[in-house]
C-alpha cells in the first residue's frame, strides 16, 4: 500500500492529475471505439453520409439501363406478377436490341398461375377436348426458360429469416473460393433460408444471385452485401453475379486478412469491401435518364440506344410493389437502382472503401493528438487553447475530406475529434479546480515535488527499449576537465560562480552528445559518462561518438575564447579548460538501475571501465582524444586516426591497441598528417621489434618535421621506455604491449 502510494504521488507530480485522468480518458474512448456501440457507428454513419451529399459520384458513363415495372405498365398490363410469356417477350425485346445482360431484381418462386396446365384444371365448363388441347400446350414456365436460354440472364433470388423447404441440390451454384489467412464464411451476413427461382427457368440462367440488401439501425442503405451466406451456401449478390457473368469468371476470389474479408476478385475487377463483404455504395444522385417504361419493352418502342450495349436490369418503382428504399443522397431510391448504383461504381472505377486498417488509422490519430493535447495544453493560455483546439479540429476534418475526395477512402474523424474534445474539457475544468486550490496547495506542492531522471528517448518510444537489463554492442565516453581542481580553487569565495562555469561548459558538451545520438549516462563533478547505441539503435554509434568528442573540443575553444576575453576585460588570471575524452566500443550490460524510488539507465562492463582508463591517459599521451580498437576500426574512414600503444590495463589479461583522434578527413588526407603517421608507425615498428636506436632515429626525424608538437609528449613517452629497456631489456616473449599502472 505505501508503495503504491509513493508511485501515485510520483505520477501525480510527474503528470499532474489533470494529465493522469486525461490519459485514463484516452484509453476509455479507445476501448469505446473498439467496442464500437451503435451511437458510435452511427455518428460515423452520418459523417460519411455528409461527404457523399457534399461530393456525390459523378456520373462518367451510364453502362446500366434499368427496365421499370412502374404504374404506368401495370395500368396497361395488369396486376403483378405477370404472366411469365409477357416475361420472355420483354427477354426476348431486350435481347434482340442488344442488351449485354439482364438481370431480374424480382424473384420466379412459384409456377405461373396461367400455365396451360393449370388452367385446363382451374377453369370450369371447358369440354375434354379443350382441356386435352391446353395440357398438350408448353407451360408458360417453359417458355420463359427457352428465352432465358437464347440470352444471358442473371435471376434474383432472396435470403429469407426461416428455411423454408429443402433446397434442390441438382440446381447450380457460383463457385467461391477464399484466398487468405482467414475462412471468409466465417464473416458473412447469414439467412437461414433463400427463396429461389422455379427449377425449370432456374437451369438455364446464365446465374443467379441474391437482390436482398440490409438496411442500417437508421433504415438507410449505405452498405451492399456482395457475398452471402443462404441456407449453408455462399451466393454472390444481384450485382455480383452479374459482374461475373459479363466478365466470363468461372469461380468468385474472396481475400480475407485476419480483420476480415478485404476483397472480392473477378476476372480483371477487385472489389474493394469491408470486413463483412459489404461493398460502400457510392452514390450518384438519382438518375431518370437510366430507366425506361417496362410497358415501352414489351411494346418495342424503346429507343435501341437505351437497349444497345447496356447491362439491363428489371425492377419496379411502382408504390403498390413497395421496393422504396432511402439512401444519403435520396429519400426514395427503388431498390432496383441501388443495384445499378453498385454495377456503375464498379465498372467505372470510381468505388469507396473503409480499408480494414481504419480502424488503427483511427485510434492511431486519436492518441497522437490526445498525447500532445495532454502534452502541451496546460501550458497554453485561453485563447491559445482555443486557436489549437479549432487547429486540431480543422486537420481531423481536413484529413478525413482530404481521404474522400483524394482516395475514396472513408477515414472516421468524428471518434478522435470527441475523444480529444472529452480531453480538453477535462483539461479546462481540471485548470479551474487547480486555480480555486492554487494558494493553499502550492507550498505542499513544492514540498512533495520530486523529478527522477527520465529519458526522452525512452518515454516516446518505449517499445524500441530494453529497460531489464540486455547485453548489446556500445561506445562509451568519459570526458574530464583538465586541471579543474586548481580552477576550482580560484572560486573558493564565490561558489555560485564555480556553479556557473560548470554549468557552461558541461551545457554545449551535453548538447554535442544529444545532437550525435548519444545518451549522457551521469555527471561527476566536471567529468561526463555517455554512450551511443542504447537505448535506441544507432547503427553508426562509433562514428557518431567520434564526431561528438570532436565537437566537444570545439565547443571548449569557444568557451575559452571567450573566458579568455572576459579575464582580459575584467583583469583577472585566465585558466585555459583543457579536455580529455576516451572512447571504447565493447558489449556491456545496459538498463534501468537503481532503487525503487530513483532509477538511472545506466551501463556496465569491461568496456565501461577501459573507456574511462583512455580518458585518464590523455595526459599521458598528448593527445585529447584517446579511443580503443574497435572503435578505431569503425571510425577510420572518417576521421584521422593515429595509432598510440598497445597496452594492457590492469585486470584484464587482453592487451589492447590504442589510438588517438587527430580531426575528420581533411585532416587525414592532409601531407602533414600522413608524414607524422608515418614517422609513427615507424618508429612503433622500431619499438616492438626492439630495434630501440631504429625507434630513437625515428622519434628525432620526427621532430624535425612540420607539426611535430602534436607528438612532443608522445615522442618523450617512448624515449623514457626506450631508455629503460636499453638498461633493463624486456623478458624473452615480449610482445611490445605496456602494462598500465595507473588510471
Amino acid at each position: 500500500m505505501k508503495r503504491l502510494k509513493i508511485l501515485r504521488r510520483w505520477f501525480a507530480r510527474k503528470f499532474g492529475l489533470a494529465r493522469l485522468l486525461c490519459l485514463g480518458l484516452l484509453v476509455v474512448f479507445a476501448a469505446l471505439r473498439v467496442w464500437d456501440p451503435p451511437p458510435v457507428q452511427e455518428l460515423r454513419l452520418r459523417t460519411f453520409d455528409i461527404f457523399q451529399l457534399i461530393d456525390p459520384r459523378h456520373k462518367t458513363v451510364r453502362p446500366v439501363t434499368i427496365v421499370d415495372i412502374d404504374d404506368r405498365s401495370l395500368a396497361k398490363f395488369g396486376q403483378w406478377p405477370w404472366s411469365r410469356t409477357r416475361i420472355a417477350d420483354m427477354i426476348q425485346n431486350l435481347t434482340t436490341n442488344g442488351a449485354v445482360a439482364i438481370g431480374f431484381d424480382v424473384v420466379f418462386s412459384e409456377a405461373d398461375r396461367l400455365n396451360p396446365d393449370l388452367v385446363a384444371g382451374q377453369m370450369r365448363y371447358l369440354d375434354d377436348a379443350t382441356r386435352a388441347k391446353l395440357r398438350e400446350l408448353p407451360s408458360n414456365d417453359q417458355i420463359l426458360s427457352d428465352a432465358i436460354k437464347r440470352s444471358r440472364v442473371v435471376l434474383g433470388e432472396t435470403g429469407l429469416p426461416e428455411v423454408g423447404s429443402e433446397l434442390d441440390k441438382t440446381l447450380p451454384f457460383t463457385g467461391v473460393a477464399t484466398v487468405g489467412e482467414e475462412n471468409a464464411e466465417k464473416f458473412l451476413f447469414e439467412y437461414d433460408g433463400l427463396l429461389r427461382n422455379v427449377p425449370v427457368i432456374e437451369r438455364v440462367a446464365a446465374g443467379r444471385g441474391l437482390f436482398s440488401i440490409r438496411t442500417e439501425r437508421d433504415g438507410l442503405i449505405r452498405r451492399v452485401p456482395m457475398i452471402m451466406r443462404a441456407q449453408g451456401n455462399i451466393m454472390p449478390s444481384l450485382s455480383l453475379e452479374i459482374l461475373r457473368v459479363i466478365t466470363g469468371t468461372p469461380t468468385l476470389l474472396v481475400r480475407t486478412d485476419k480483420t476480415g474479408i478485404r476483397a472480392i476478385r473477378l476476372k480483371g475487377v477487385e472489389i474493394p469491401t469491408d470486413k463483412y463483404g459489404q461493398l460502400w455504395v457510392h452514390y450518384a444522385r438519382r438518375d431518370p435518364s437510366i430507366y425506361v417504361s417496362a410497358a415501352d419493352v414489351l411494346d418495342n418502342t424503346v429507343s435501341p440506344g437505351k437497349i444497345n450495349g447496356k447491362l439491363v436490369l428489371i425492377g419496379t418503382s411502382a408504390a403498390g410493389l413497395n421496393d422504396i428504399k432511402t439512401t444519403p443522397v435520396s429519400s426514395t431510391m427503388p431498390g432496383v437502382e441501388i443495384h445499378a448504383q453498385v454495377l456503375e461504381s464498379v465498372l467505372s472505377g470510381a468505388v469507396i472503401s473503409q480499408p480494414n486498417y481504419a480502424l488503427g488509422v483511427e485510434l492511431l490519430a486519436a492518441m497522437i493528438i490526445g498525447i500532445l493535447v495532454i502534452i502541451f495544453t496546460p501550458n497554453l493560455g485561453p485563447v491559445r487553447l482555443v486557436l489549437a483546439g479549432a487547429g486540431f479540429a480543422a486537420v481531423l476534418v481536413g484529413t478525413s475530406w482530404f481521404f474522400y475526395a483524394q482516395y475514396r477512402y472513408l477515414i472516421d474523424f468524428t471518434y478522435p475529434l470527441l475523444s480529444t474534445t472529452a480531453i480538453y474539457l477535462t483539461f479546462i475544468f481540471a485548470s479551474f479546480v487547480r486555480e480555486q486550490r492554487q494558494r493553499k496547495e502550492i507550498r505542499g506542492i513544492f514540498a512533495q515535488y520530486m523529478s527522477p531522471v527520465l529519458v526522452e528517448q525512452m518515454a516516446q518510444s518505449p517499445e524500441k527499449v530494453v529497460l531489464g537489463g540486455e547485453e548489446r554492442e556500445l561506445t562509451i565516453m568519459f570526458s574530464d576537465v583538465r586541471g579543474f581542481t586548481t580552477i576550482s580553487e580560484s572560486y573558493k569565495h564565490d561558489p555560485q560562480g564555480l556553479i556557473a562555469l560548470m554549468n557552461r561548459f558541461l551545457t554545449p558538451l551535453t548538447d554535442v552528445i544529444i545532437e550525435q545520438k548519444g545518451y549522457v549516462d551521469k555527471y561527476m563533478g566536471d567529468a561526463i559518462m555517455a554512450f551511443w547505441n542504447a537505448p535506441l539503435d544507432d547503427a553508426r554509434h562509433q562514428v557518431n561518438a567520434c564526431e561528438a568528442a570532436i565537437q566537444m573540443l570545439e565547443k571548449i575553444d569557444v568557451v575559452n575564447k571567450d573566458r579568455e576575453q572576459e579575464a582580459a576585460d575584467g583583469g583577472h588570471v585566465y585558466i585555459p579548460l583543457n579536455v580529455g575524452i576516451g572512447l571504447n566500443t565493447g558489449i556491456g550490460v545496459v538498463g534501468n538501475m537503481g532503487s525503487d524510488l530513483k532509477k538511472n539507465y545506466s551501463v556496465l562492463g569491461d568496456s565501461v571501465n577501459l573507456a574511462s582508463r583512455l580518458e585518464g591517459q590523455t595526459k599521458e599521451y598528448g593527445f585529447p582524444i584517446i579511443v580503443g580498437s574497435r572503435t578505431a576500426l569503425a571510425a577510420k574512414d572518417k576521421f584521422a586516426i593515429l595509432e598510440l600503444d598497445f597496452i594492457m590495463v590492469k585486470g584484464k589479461t587482453e592487451p589492447e591497441v590504442i589510438y588517438a583522434i587527430a580531426g575528420r578527413e581533411d585532416v587525414m588526407h592532409s601531407a602533414a598528417f600522413q608524414r607524422l603517421r608515418n614517422i609513427t608507425i615507424e618508429m612503433l615498428g622500431c619499438y616492438r621489434g626492439r630495434d630501440w636506436q631504429g625507434a630513437l632515429d625515428a622519434i628525432e626525424r620526427g621532430r624535425r618535421s612540420e607539426d611535430a608538437d602534436t607528438l612532443e609528449k608522445l615522442f618523450k613517452l617512448y624515449e623514457a621506455r626506450i631508455k629503460e629497456f636499453q638498461v633493463n631489456p624486456p623478458p624473452e616473449g615480449w610482445n611490445g604491449a605496456f602494462a598500465l599502472l595507473t588510471k
